[in-house]
């Protein structure tokens, strides 16, 4: 497999990841989450949080529901790497969370296990969208 198709397949892991984020497709997260999966969470004063597959899980269904109907969609992928059974995603997101537009700056660890690519770490630094324009 070469690095492009690798690539390619990352890309398509991403988006079926933020299809199933934004609809609430547990299983879908299931599958492109891996076991061992550690998520950390950091805005502009420094707070910190973090999470694990499950607990993660059960945070996007509550915030899916509490923005239902929301497009959450919009996606600027910033850089794409693979090398081996490792690959790399920075992305920017564009997100409503309770009622505010959020950017969102992923850092997405993959490995490729069990026939397919999984998340296994996500650090995903949060701000205020100072541009409210809707994409």
């Amino acid at each position: 497999m070469t690095r492009d198709v690798k690539v390619q397949e990352i890309r398509d892991t991403i988006e079926d990841l933020i299809k199933a984020g934004t609809t609430a497709d547990l299983s879908g997260l299931n599958d492109i989450y891996h076991d061992a999966m550690k998520v950390h969470l950091i805005d502009t004063d420094g707070n910190l949080a973090q999470a694990d597959k499950p607990s993660f899980i059960a945070m996007l269904k509550e915030m899916i529901e509490a923005n239902a109907g929301v497009d959450n969609t919009w996606a600027e992928y910033n850089s794409i790497d693979a090398d081996g059974n490792s690959g790399h995603v920075l992305i920017t997101r564009k997100v409503t969370i309770g009622g505010e537009r959020r950017v969102l700056v992923l850092s997405i660890d993959l490995t490729f296990e069990d026939a397919r690519w999984q998340v296994v770490r996500e650090v995903i630094f949060s701000r205020p969208d100072v541009d409210q324009t809707v994409h």
